[in-house]
Order: C-alpha cells, then sequence, then structure tokens
C-alpha cells in the first residue's frame, strides 16, 4: 500500500519517498514509491503531474492500494527520490473541485438533484445534474457559491466510522466500501470524496458558471474557479474593449451597440436587396432572347440570382434559358429552364460531357458542372 501524502496535506508541493519498484512498459516506466504526493487520477479528476528525481511525471494511477507513476525514465529501486508536483496545475484542479462541491451542494439542498456526472479537464469543469435548472436559478446559485468563498470557511476532512457514517447525511455519487473519506464545506456541502482539497474557501478565488446545456433530461453545467476564472475573465475583458473601440461604445453598452449594427445591416441588406432586383431587371433587359437556347454567363449572380435571372428572361419570351454562374476555373452552377420544353435531357446531356451533377423537374434543372464558356456555348450552341 502507498501512503498519500496528499491526505496529510493538499498543499504538499515537494516530498521525498523510496522506490519501491520500476517497471518497464511501452516505452514508460511505472514507479511504485513507498509514500507519494502525486494524486492518481479518480474521480471525476485528471492524474497529477510533475518530476521524481530526473524521471518527468506525466500520469499516476491507482490499483488496488499501490500507486503507479509513468515516468519517461527509469529510477533504481531502494534509492531516495525527491518528488516535485507541478504546483499551479495541482492549486487549479482542487479551486475547481471544492468549488464543484459548493455548487453541488447548492443544487441539491435547493433542488433535491443529484450531480450525476463531474469532469475535470486541464481547461474545464463539468458537472452534470439529473433535473432542469433555469438561467435565473443558474446565477443564483452562482451568487451563494460566491458567499461561501467570501466566507473563507476551513474545508473539513473526516473519517468516520460505520456506526458515525450511518447516521451521517452526505453526499456521493458510488456505493463505497471501506473507509469512507468525508469532505464537509460547513453550511453548504457534504460528500464522499477521494480527492485533495484547497484548506479555505477564500482559495478559490471566484466561482463562474460560463455555460449550461440540456444533457440527458437535467442540466450540465460548465464551471471556471480562482485562476481558470481570472483567464476567462482577460480574455473577454480584452474583446470587449476591442469591439468597444470599434464600435466608438462605451464598454457596458456594447451589446446594445452591436443590436443597432445589426439593425443597420438588416437595412442596409433589405436596401441593397431592393436595388439589385433592379440591376437584374435591367441586365435581363439587355439580353438578346435566341431562338432555340438563351445562354447567360456571369460570374457575379448568387444564390438565387440565376434563377431570378432565368425567370425574368422567360417572362420576356426565351423558349428554353440557361443561366451559368462561376468561372472556368472554379466551375459553373447552373439553372436551365422553359415553359413549354421539358429541359431535363439538356441536363443530363451537359453533365455527362462536363462532370455535371444535377437535375430537376421538366421546367426547370439546376446543377454544378466543370467545363469552360466556350466548350459549354458550343454544346448548347
Amino acid at each position: 500500500m502507498t501512503e498519500k501524502l496528499f491526505y496529510r496535506d493538499s498543499h504538499m508541493k515537494e516530498f521525498q519517498a523510496t522506490v519501491v519498484s520500476c517497471e518497464p512498459q511501452k516505452g514508460h516506466y511505472l514507479i511504485e514509491l513507498d509514500q507519494t504526493a502525486f494524486f492518481p487520477e479518480g474521480g471525476g479528476q485528471y492524474a497529477d503531474t510533475g518530476k521524481l528525481g530526473n524521471a518527468e511525471i506525466t500520469d499516476v494511477h491507482e490499483k488496488d492500494g499501490v500507486i503507479y507513476h509513468t515516468a519517461n525514465a527509469p529510477l533504481k529501486v531502494g534509492s531516495t527520490v525527491t518528488g516535485l508536483i507541478h504546483w499551479d496545475e495541482r492549486f487549479e484542479k482542487m479551486q475547481q473541485h471544492t468549488g464543484e462541491h459548493i455548487v453541488s451542494g447548492l443544487v441539491h439542498e435547493r433542488f433535491g438533484y443529484q450531480n450525476v456526472g463531474f469532469h475535470l479537464g486541464s481547461d474545464y469543469c463539468t458537472m452534470d445534474f439529473n433535473g432542469p435548472i433555469t438561467k435565473e436559478q443558474l446565477k443564483e446559485i452562482e451568487r451563494e457559491a460566491n458567499e461561501a468563498v467570501y466566507q473563507d470557511l476551513e474545508v473539513q476532512v473526516l473519517y468516520p466510522s460505520k456506526e458515525e457514517l450511518s447516521d451521517m447525511e452526505y453526499r456521493s455519487k458510488i456505493e463505497i466500501e471501506g473507509q469512507v473519506r468525508i469532505v464537509v464545506v460547513p453550511g453548504y456541502d457534504v460528500c464522499a470524496c477521494c480527492a485533495p482539497h484547497v484548506k479555505k474557501t477564500g482559495e478559490i478565488g471566484m466561482i463562474k458558471l460560463v455555460n449550461m446545456m440540456n444533457y440527458k433530461g437535467g442540466e450540465r453545467i460548465t464551471m471556471l474557479c480562482g485562476r481558470r476564472a481570472l483567464r476567462d475573465y482577460e480574455k473577454k475583458d480584452e474583446g470587449t474593449k476591442a469591439i468597444s473601440s470599434l464600435l466608438c461604445a462605451r464598454e457596458y453598452e456594447v451589446a446594445e451597440a452591436v443590436e443597432h449594427l445589426k439593425e443597420e445591416q438588416a437595412s442596409l441588406k433589405w436596401k441593397f436587396a431592393a436595388l439589385q432586383q433592379k440591376l437584374l431587371s435591367f441586365q435581363a433587359n439587355e439580353i438578346q432572347i435566341e431562338e432555340k437556347i438563351t445562354v447567360v454567363f456571369d460570374p457575379s449572380l448568387e444564390g438565387n440570382l440565376p434563377r431570378e435571372m432565368m425567370n425574368l428572361l422567360l417572362d420576356r419570351g426565351a423558349k428554353v434559358c440557361a443561366v451559368f454562374a462561376g468561372t472556368d476555373e472554379k466551375g459553373y452552377r447552373y439553372v436551365i429552364g422553359s415553359c413549354s420544353e421539358d429541359v431535363r435531357p439538356l441536363s443530363k446531356k451537359l453533365n455527362a460531357a462536363f462532370e455535371g451533377r444535377g437535375g430537376g423537374k421538366p421546367e426547370m434543372v439546376q446543377g454544378s458542372m466543370k467545363g469552360t464558356e466556350a466548350s459549354i456555348r458550343e454544346m448548347l450552341g
């Protein structure tokens, strides 16, 4: 059994230990120590990283009470080594995990929901609750959670006996055998947990619930605490300041400025569409109607404009009208129509000759093809 120093002191950054075993395995080494401050992967939290002597520790896992450290170099069995935890990473994880306990405790107290899923990644933390939560309710939970931070409460760790445990109300996602470790945030949460936590809630710094989504009939909440919340704020603040400068608006008024910009854009888009229709009509009136097939090549036609051009020319009396939008280099989109003939055979002929795809109804077909304007005109001529 490996002695777990992270339970003795969750803020232990450096320690010494004896190497019990070192086994090569698939390009790395599995190292067992007599004691360790490295927390192994578990309970929704990924493992600590750091160094043992000159070896980099990239992963840590526990099996049958023994903790194995994945290292990039071997260590001599029986030697004494110094372990160094990547402290900034560990501290951030503790900030997130203790913050999660507070939020989950509040949600459980207010709604009776269970935290049925928890994942603490390297840059995010999610909690899954088995019931719906509104945005307004989530804001209230966030405010209450931060009150717990401001109170700088001592986070307690208990190892109750079976008798004490039977009289205790606590949260737990799984059935636990053997000694149960209980983490208590006084007045907010009592939960079985195997992970290290901050010593006082003030170390969390800030709890920010940044996203929510419906998930399996309940709610998935994304949370950022402490340094992660600060980095998130810095990025958003930088973006807000940039938008504020571009719009010549105060930072707190950027949303209103963007809404105004959207309204202006919608108005201009409508005016542009109206002018575009007028221009299309002028263009159509300038095109000569051919006896068999009226052919138009225009790279400026986008969206529904090729079809609208075709309809304008059919209204002017074109027997068959074929409109092509694109270039020789990029290929062409086409629409072909007629008020009196089945244009599907013409589409099949073009598709076969120019690697085309498309089809439609007797009165109109559309698709895309490769080829040059000269070769397409020659076939349609």
